[in-house]
């Protein structure tokens, strides 16, 4: 794969003013022509352009360069970094039929009763309701709340078991820290 690195013009600007590599293996890199690696150095072509260090970008290496340097002829390699994507830990919306989100509202009363150290927003999140919601819930002001019936919802697959020790390790985490914060502001006074 022989592609131009990013930026090539300010590539070039940093090759010429940084190393000692020929024109032509500049421009040959850059995928830009001799006359116009020959105008950088001159100071004609890219005024005002400021030099991009293919080494900090990862495109090029210092042995690289050096190996280049020393032989005018050998060509520079662009370094290319093939990045694996991993779609295992890809979040997708889960499609909820409508039969099943009415125990939306009823799988957040159920996490209220069994887990009250849950915030509203986690619950929210967690469900797929809004935290309005949850929260009106929580209160007893929710519009149907006469006609909810507290159900599991990891048992109907709403989310995982783990998605909900994770939030509950979270809460936990904000409580302990909340805690340590309000002693530390007792012990201040």
């Amino acid at each position: 794969m022989n592609n131009a690195p990013l930026m090539p013009m300010a590539t070039a600007v940093w090759l010429v003013e940084n190393t000692s590599l020929t024109f032509k293996q500049i421009a040959n890199f850059c995928k830009l022509h001799e006359v116009e690696i020959q105008g950088i150095a001159d100071g004609e072509v890219a005024k005002g352009i400021v030099g991009y260090n293919p080494i900090i970008a990862g495109q090029l290496t210092r042995e690289e360069i050096n190996l280049s340097s020393e032989d005018s002829d050998r060509p520079l390699n662009l370094q290319v970094n093939e990045i694996e994507l991993d779609n295992e830990n890809k979040k997708t919306k889960k499609y909820i039929p409508l039969s099943k989100r009415q125990d939306k509202p009823d799988s957040a009363l159920w996490l209220i009763k069994q887990h009250p150290i849950l915030k509203d927003s986690q619950i929210a999140k967690l469900v797929g309701i809004t935290k309005n919601s949850a929260t009106a819930i929580r209160n007893k002001s929710y519009w149907n709340y006469n006609n909810l019936n507290a159900k599991d919802p990891v048992a109907m697959g709403l989310f995982t078991q783990k998605d909900l020790v994770d939030a509950l390790e979270k809460a936990e985490r904000r409580i302990t820290r909340e805690k340590k914060e309000k002693e530390k502001s007792q012990l201040n006074k």
